[in-house]
C-alpha cells in the first residue's frame, strides 16, 4: 500500500510572481517553451518567482521520459519549483509498484509513456509474449532510478496563504486534512460546480477545455496541449490572476 503523499505549506515564504502550469502530458517541446516563456516574463522582477508544476507529466504524448528528466533538473535560476502529482503519474507508479493489480494503466494512454523509453509495449506483450510483471520489469531496467524517485516524491498539494494548488480540486466544504489523496488527483464533481466552499483560491488542472476556466474560486488550467490545444500559462502577481500570452 502507498504511503499517504506529502501536502506543502508555503505560507509566509515572499513571491514576487507565481506561475502555474498543468497536465504536460509528454508534451516536452510546449513546456520548455512554456518554461522560456516565464523566464522572459519574469525578468526584471525582483526576488524569488514560484513555479508550479499542477501534475499529469506522462501519458497520451510522445516524450513522458524527456519531461520527467526536466522536472528532476534544477529549476531556472531565480525560482523555486514544486511539481504535483496527477492521477496519471499516480497510475504510472502503481503499475511499477504492482503490475498486475493495475494493468489497466496500458489503457490510460501509457503506451507512448512505454515508448519513450524505448519500450513498444505491444510487440512486448504480443508477439514476445512477455508477462505484466515482465514487462513491469523491463521498464524499471529502462528507467533512470530519478525518475521513479520523482514519481514517488511527488507531493499532492501546495498551499500559499489562501491559495491552494492541487491536480483536480478538492472535496467541497472539507478541510485540507480530511482530503485524500485520490480526492485531490481525480475529482471532478461536484468540486467543478460548486467551487471548494472553503476560503481558498484553488489552482487545478485534471478536466480538459479550450480555455481556463475561472470558476467559482477556483481555476483550472487543464487546455488539453496533447490533443492539440495549448499549454496554458497562469501568473499571480500583486494579487490578481491572469493568462499569460504565448510570445
Amino acid at each position: 500500500m502507498q504511503h499517504q503523499r506529502g501536502r506543502i505549506d508555503l505560507t509566509g515564504r515572499d513571491y514576487t510572481a507565481i506561475y502555474a502550469l498543468s497536465d504536460i502530458h509528454g508534451s516536452y517541446d510546449e513546456m520548455v517553451a512554456a518554461e522560456r516563456r516565464i523566464v522572459e516574463d519574469a525578468r526584471g522582477l525582483p526576488g524569488r518567482k514560484l513555479l508550479m508544476y499542477l501534475g499529469d507529466y506522462v501519458d497520451r504524448g510522445p516524450r513522458s521520459s524527456d519531461v520527467l528528466a526536466h522536472l528532476c533538473a534544477p529549476p531556472p535560476e531565480g525560482f523555486d519549483r514544486y511539481a504535483l502529482c496527477g492521477n496519471h503519474d499516480d497510475a504510472f507508479l502503481r503499475f511499477l509498484d504492482d503490475p498486475d493489480a493495475n494493468i489497466h494503466w496500458l489503457e490510460f494512454g501509457a503506451l507512448p509513456t512505454l515508448l519513450s523509453y524505448g519500450i513498444d509495449a505491444r510487440h512486448v506483450l504480443f508477439d514476445l509474449g512477455y508477462s505484466i510483471g515482465e514487462l513491469r520489469d523491463l521498464t524499471l531496467k529502462a528507467m533512470p532510478p530519478a525518475h521513479v524517485d520523482l514519481l514517488r516524491s511527488l507531493a499532492v498539494a501546495v498551499t500559499l496563504g489562501s491559495t491552494l494548488f492541487v491536480h483536480a480540486g478538492i472535496q467541497p466544504g472539507v478541510g485540507l486534512g480530511e482530503q485524500t489523496d485520490e480526492d485531490l488527483m481525480w475529482i471532478r464533481e461536484p468540486f467543478l460546480s460548486e467551487g471548494p466552499q472553503l476560503p481558498l483560491l484553488v489552482i487545478h488542472g485534471h478536466t480538459p477545455g479550450s480555455h481556463p476556466v475561472f470558476g467559482l474560486s477556483r481555476i483550472g488550467i487543464d487546455t488539453a496541449v496533447s490533443m492539440g490545444g495549448t499549454l496554458t500559462i497562469l501568473k499571480i502577481a500583486n494579487g490578481r490572476q491572469m493568462i499569460l500570452p504565448p510570445i
